[in-house]
């Protein structure tokens, strides 16, 4: 990872002639900059990683590490959360000090020693491994999808095609990942699942390596500058090496962190206060119309926690209602396993629905829902997914197993869900923030992610039968009785945000 003297910023300063190879770049013909390509194929393995180990978590800790399966929930949330906290310290870190192109490949190098390392010893080692998976996620998942955006000017009309297709090598990854890693770990020793994580991120790292030459200028550090003398040279050069030996002692931290739900508990509940309290206080600098669209983004910031909530059981609450009560479906000569459906259902509806969904919107022209409207409806899609979800009791033998039509019928209502709500979140944030701001309101997004995960953990517990007496239609009536409370959780959420849409969407000015 050694540097040229000169790196130059991707970002030029207003006035500044911008560099001819990012003109070139951005002056490409058809539809998509020949660079995407690359960028897709690297976040694809990426996400096969990531959504590989995700799929196997709770499974291997309540069947592995022989936890109760309130405490697999509790610490499938604090993972999570983990996760979405160092992406924002991942992401402020590659604008500051490495850039885009050393936070990948630093964090792709990280996750990939981290897979492997539970891979060598997977019941004493999963802590340390997943410790260090979760640092290498923060550093990489952030900032690859920013090199997708300089790819194009700020006019491009063209974008939006660019990141759909980014966003499909997402989906793709997911959907391979939750399915080969959970299928050779069950099939053939856990080890494997990991084993398989870790090649998926080698995969991922060569070949964002080998194709960053074809990137030009975009994704230098930004302390290396034009003109610097050999001292200043070498303090930046320092100041990146801080950030890597940094980085590593964050290990052990997210290693207490995770593996004590005291701690963790007490982490939740002091970083976002103290966040909030800092986004007031930058509040009361603003103008009028800026306060206006601050409030918006929070209140979208606000209901994204309760969405991501419900919606993450698929990891925690779900993937063991998959091991334990639904009954596998035999078809076409092969077994259909429910957690292979768990782990890959929504990606497979994401990538078949998405372009139809899109088209729908744009159909409707001037009847199309606004941001809020469309938010409400992806908590009420989210209710009749959770309804299903109540409903697997109704379908249920004396044995607890249930139907797995049933339980895929659900995730394609709570795909549908998430497709109102989630492509347009982050896309709102990025227009209500004044650019000043832009790099606070984005940390509170994935803050806000942080804890929708956490609470995810504490629901999942909550619902979890702790009697090791109780029968196995016990324990699935202990679910689905919970996932009614979330029904009506989302509905009220729904509606909640259907009768504030006119006041928030007159905070939001003319922001669509």
């Amino acid at each position: 990872m050694s540097s040229p003297d000169h790196e130059p910023s991707a970002i030029e300063p207003a006035g500044a002639a911008i560099d001819p190879r990012l003109l070139a770049i951005r002056s490409f013909r058809g539809r998509y900059p020949r660079q995407l390509w690359w960028l897709f194929l690297a976040e694809m393995w990426e996400r096969f990683c990531f959504y590989g180990m995700r799929g196997v978590l709770t499974v291997f800790m309540t069947e592995q590490l022989f936890m109760k399966e309130d405490e697999a929930n509790l610490r499938y949330g604090a993972i999570q959360a983990f996760v979405y906290t160092m992406t924002f310290v991942g992401g402020f870190f590659a604008d500051k000090i490495l850039g885009f192109r050393r936070s990948i490949v630093w964090g792709g190098l990280l996750m990939m020693i981290g897979s492997f390392t539970i891979a060598w010893s997977p019941n004493e080692l999963f802590y340390i491994g997943t410790s260090i998976s979760i640092v290498g996620t923060g550093f990489f998942k952030p900032n690859i999808s920013g090199v997708v955006g300089l790819l194009y000017h700020d006019e491009d009309h063209r974008r939006d095609a660019g990141f759909s297709l980014f966003y499909s090598g997402i989906n793709v990854g997911a959907l391979l990942g939750g399915l080969l890693c959970f299928r050779l770990g069950d099939t053939y020793g856990w080890e494997w699942a990991f084993i398989s994580a870790g090649i998926a991120m080698i995969c991922g790292v060569t070949v964002f390596s080998l194709t960053a030459s074809s990137l030009g200028p975009l994704g230098y550090s930004p302390l290396h500058e034009p003109g610097q003398t050999p001292a200043q040279r070498t303090a930046a050069t320092r100041r990146i090496q801080y950030v890597y030996v940094g980085s590593l002692v964050a290990i052990p931290l997210v290693l207490l962190l995770v593996s004590n739900s005291a701690y963790t508990d007490m982490f939740m509940y002091t970083v976002g206060p103290l966040a909030l309290i800092y986004f007031v206080w930058e509040i009361t600098r603003c103008t009028r119309e800026e306060v206006q669209k601050l409030s918006a983004a929070l209140v979208f910031i606000f209901f994204s926690i309760f969405f991501w909530a419900f919606f993450e059981q698929s990891g925690g609450s779900l993937a063991l209602v998959a091991r334990n009560h639904i009954t596998p479906v035999q078809t076409l000569g092969m077994t259909i396993d429910p957690n292979e459906v768990n782990n890959s259902s929504n990606s497979l509806f994401v990538i078949l629905l998405s372009p139809l969904i899109g088209l729908l919107f744009l159909s409707m022209k001037k009847r199309e829902p606004n941001t809020v409207v469309k938010f409400g409806l992806g908590f009420l899609f989210l209710a009749g997914a959770f309804y299903i979800f109540h409903s697997l009791i109704f379908a249920a033998s004396a044995k607890g197993e249930s139907s797995l039509s049933l339980f895929t019928l659900a995730y394609l209502v709570i795909t549908i869900g998430e497709l109102c709500l989630s492509p347009i979140g982050l896309s709102a944030m990025t227009k209500l923030a004044p650019k000043r701001l832009f790099g606070i309101i984005m940390g509170l997004w994935f803050l806000a992610s942080a804890y929708g995960q956490y609470v995810a953990g504490l629901l999942g517990a909550g619902m979890s039968e702790p009697s090791d007496t109780a029968t196995s239609l016990e324990k699935l009536t202990a679910y689905t009785d919970g996932y009614l409370q979330l029904t009506y959780y989302a509905i009220y959420c729904g509606v909640a945000l259907i009768l504030i849409s006119p006041f928030v969407r007159k905070l939001m000015r003319e922001v669509s």
